[in-house]
C-alpha cells in the first residue's frame, strides 16, 4: 500500500473540512481507497490527512493535483502545505 501523507496548517477547522468534504481532486475516481484526518492534540489549526492507494502513479497523481491546488488557497484556508508519498512497510492489529 502507498499513503499519500498531507500536513498543514489550517484558518479554521469547519471551513478547512466543509473544502475537503467538496472532495475537488474526486478521491475516489482518482484511486484512493481511504482517508484518515489527524489533528494534533495540542494544536487545532493544524491537520495531517492520510490517503491510502493501490500503486505509485496513482498516489504521484495526486500529490500533483494537490500542489496546484495549494497555489491557489495557500494563505486563505491553508499555510505551508507539505505532502510526502510513503511506503506502508508493515502495519499489524494487536
Amino acid at each position: 500500500m502507498i499513503t499519500l501523507r498531507i500536513e498543514h496548517k489550517i484558518a479554521n477547522y469547519e471551513s478547512w473540512k466543509k473544502a475537503f468534504d467538496s472532495d475537488p481532486l474526486h478521491r475516489k475516481e482518482s484511486g484512493v481507497k481511504n482517508y484518515r484526518i489527524y489533528r494534533p492534540a495540542d494544536d487545532d489549526l493544524f491537520v495531517i490527512i492520510d490517503l491510502d492507494f493501490d500503486n505509485l502513479q496513482q498516489a504521484q497523481s495526486v500529490q500533483a493535483a494537490l500542489h496546484k491546488m495549494f497555489g491557489m488557497i495557500e494563505g486563505k484556508l491553508i499555510f505551508g502545505g507539505q505532502t510526502r508519498i510513503l511506503n506502508v512497510i508493515e502495519s499489524k492489529d494487536l
